[in-house]
């Protein structure tokens, strides 16, 4: 199936989603060519899916993990076979044959998104990196030959982007996270800064407030590694990637302007001023 030929029925489910829950990949997807962005919307579509079960339907724990699992040996199958019934995943499958990606980079994906139902903290850094391998590295390294890339050096900023994308919604759904019972800020960094108290309680103390402003920095300094993946990228790809990343990043600001408070509110970027990001990113990228 050429990139072209991918068709608009298939693509929509995938399109709706991304348009409705992710507004700023939407945004930076629309400065791609036009041939390429239903492939970023399957990709997209597949993985919000997953994320669906795991977070927002209500059955039990046992029940989602059943259905990812049910979910993940359906897919394999129809890579295998080649096509699927299913708008969704047919337009996963014809973005995976489009551009030769390994089945392992969804492996690692569905693997992850498991983990959500057996690990509900994490002790270290290095075990939030092993999961976010599979929940948001994998995604940059997904988006690379979409991108038009092949070069093996623009695997790690890709990646770095990806952690810098996720760590910036665990900190900005601290609040929702602890709703489903799951904290994803290390709990060695808790320790370090004795901001248990905030978590248990859900208010903002002074030692949260470090916590926060010393995870800022540290996702600051990926979104900060991932520039160097820009020397791989040409024209409207090196725009949406530059767009994606200003936007996004500008939550953290937003967490700042709230004083860290992210229990009472949920840090988002105004539209006005996504809108300013975009043609600032744009131009800078000419």
């Amino acid at each position: 199936m050429t990139a072209r030929g991918l068709p608009k029925e298939i693509v929509a489910p995938s399109r709706a989603l991304n348009q409705a829950h992710g507004k700023t990949y939407y945004l930076a997807t629309l400065l791609l060519a036009r041939h390429l962005r239903p492939y970023v919307f399957a990709l997209y579509g597949f993985c919000r899916y997953v994320d669906d079960i795991v977070d927002v339907e209500r059955d039990d724990d046992a029940r989602r993990l059943a259905k990812v699992d049910s979910f993940g040996e359906r897919f394999l199958a129809e890579v295998a076979r080649g096509d699927s019934d299913e708008p969704i995943l047919a337009a996963t499958i014809a973005t995976i044959e489009r551009f030769n990606m390994p089945i392992s980079y969804f492996e690692r994906f569905l693997g992850s998104m498991r983990q959500d139902f057996l690990v509900r903290r994490y002790p270290r850094i290095d075990d939030l990196l092993a999961y976010m391998d599979g929940s948001a590295a994998v995604i940059g390294e997904m988006m690379l030959p979409i991108l038009g890339v092949d070069n093996p050096e623009a695997q790690a900023p890709a990646r770095a982007l990806g952690n810098a994308f996720q760590m910036t919604n665990f900190l900005r759904d601290i609040n929702e996270d602890l709703d489903r019972g799951r904290i994803y800020v290390p709990e060695e960094d808790i320790d370090r800064f004795g901001a248990w108290e905030a978590f248990e309680q859900r208010k903002v103390t002074d030692e949260f407030r470090n916590l926060m402003a010393f995870e800022i920095a540290r996702t600051r300094r990926w979104y900060a590694e991932s520039y160097a993946g820009d020397d791989y990228l040409r024209g409207r790809a090196l725009r949406c990637i530059r767009v994606a990343r200003q936007v996004y990043g500008a939550i953290l600001d937003e967490i700042e302007a709230l004083d860290y408070d992210v229990f009472s509110a949920r840090a988002s970027v105004a539209r006005t001023r996504r809108l300013q990001l975009l043609v600032r990113a744009a131009v800078a990228a000419c």
